[in-house]
């Protein structure tokens, strides 16, 4: 089965480092320390989700920032900026070459921060280990959509039409060649026994757009995350052929069989996380630490985990770290498997 490796690990910082990570330094260093101490954070705070708006990035950085700002968690100004390009790419590179110091600048991201460093096509030479994991925060499941009104109903006739003739549909997504979306929109193909490199694809700068695509008539299918597309399906403007996840999800997507029921062995699982610079200060990542920790325990944080569609799935940033040093290894067997690796 190729599918990403879901793995659940939970808190490590109790109250005693919550006091501990508050302290000033300027306690105990000596007088010739005392620049060591900034009081960080001391401006606002930008997280970048670096795609359009209306994807799953766009929504997670909305969400987090608005709920660190309700609960006055993090009490400096909180913006969210939109950086598409790429897949992801185009601001990875910028970020890593330009902005590898700058405290004030956190982003969201998911697999595609892995993929796009190690396929072949279009891939970035900045991947996680150009930053600073801070926290996973949630999950998340691909989805194979069609408008309401294709003559599409399930996801075996799409697959049937796609291997008589891989090249009819147009499959499209928020993200790069080899990428995410793609990954998710291919992978039931490939496992149908279709060669994934002849299914046509085409890429958008997020899930919104993909979307957008699709209700215009420039795409056929489209494979992105479910949650983006959750507001679609209530409106009935969608069909969701699939869910790649190995159960059934509940609320809107409880009529959706996953791929697996319609004997499709394609299990895709969306984590999304956030990260700061490579070379975060010290004051700063135990601030983040600290702060994302606390609000994935608010029950304001649940309550929005749960009003978005997502799945509250946390690791810190030693096992977020661990997880990305793994799913590292899945991914290029997952590539290499679809021709797609460096």
């Amino acid at each position: 089965m190729i599918s990403i490796k879901k793995i659940s690990t939970f808190m490590c910082a109790g109250a005693l480092a919550l006091t501990l990570g508050a302290c000033s330094s300027k306690e105990t260093a000596s007088p010739d320390k005392k620049e060591e101490s900034t009081g960080y954070p001391t401006k606002a705070i930008t997280v970048v989700a670096p795609s359009g708006a209306g994807g799953g990035w766009d929504l997670t950085a909305r969400s987090f920032t608005k709920v660190l700002s309700e609960t006055k968690i993090v009490e400096q100004p909180l913006t969210v900026e939109n950086k598409p390009g790429g897949g992801g790419a185009v601001f990875m590179a910028e970020y890593a070459t330009q902005q590898v110091e700058n405290n004030d600048m956190l982003f969201v991201n998911s697999p595609p921060i892995v993929i796009n460093n190690l396929k072949k096509e279009g891939n970035s030479p900045y991947g996680y280990k150009n930053t600073t994991p801070l926290a996973q925060l949630t999950k998340d499941f691909g989805a194979i959509v069609v408008k309401a009104d294709s003559p599409f109903k399930d996801l075996k006739s799409v697959l049937e039409e796609v291997k008589k003739d891989p090249s009819k549909l147009t499959f499209a997504g928020g993200s790069a060649p080899g990428s995410m979306d793609h990954l998710i929109s291919i992978l039931p193909a490939y496992k149908y026994g279709v060669d994934p490199t002849k299914v046509k694809y085409v890429s958008y700068d997020g899930g919104g757009e993909a979307v957008t695509a699709l209700l215009g008539g420039n795409a056929d299918v489209i494979g992105t995350d479910a949650s983006s597309v959750k507001e679609f399906l209530k409106a009935g403007k969608i069909r969701v052929l699939a869910i790649t996840s190995e159960e059934r999800l509940a609320g809107d997507f409880k009529d959706v069989p996953t791929a697996v029921e319609q004997d499709v062995d394609a299990e895709f699982t969306i984590w999304r996380g956030v990260f700061g610079p490579e070379k975060m200060s010290k004051e700063a990542k135990a601030y983040w630490e600290t702060s994302i920790e606390t609000l994935v325990n608010s029950p304001e944080w649940k309550k929005e985990v749960e009003t978005q569609g997502w799945e509250l799935e946390y690791k810190n940033s030693a096992d977020f770290t661990k997880f990305l040093d793994e799913q590292e290894s899945q991914v290029q067997q997952l590539l290499e498997a679809l021709g797609m690796q460096k």
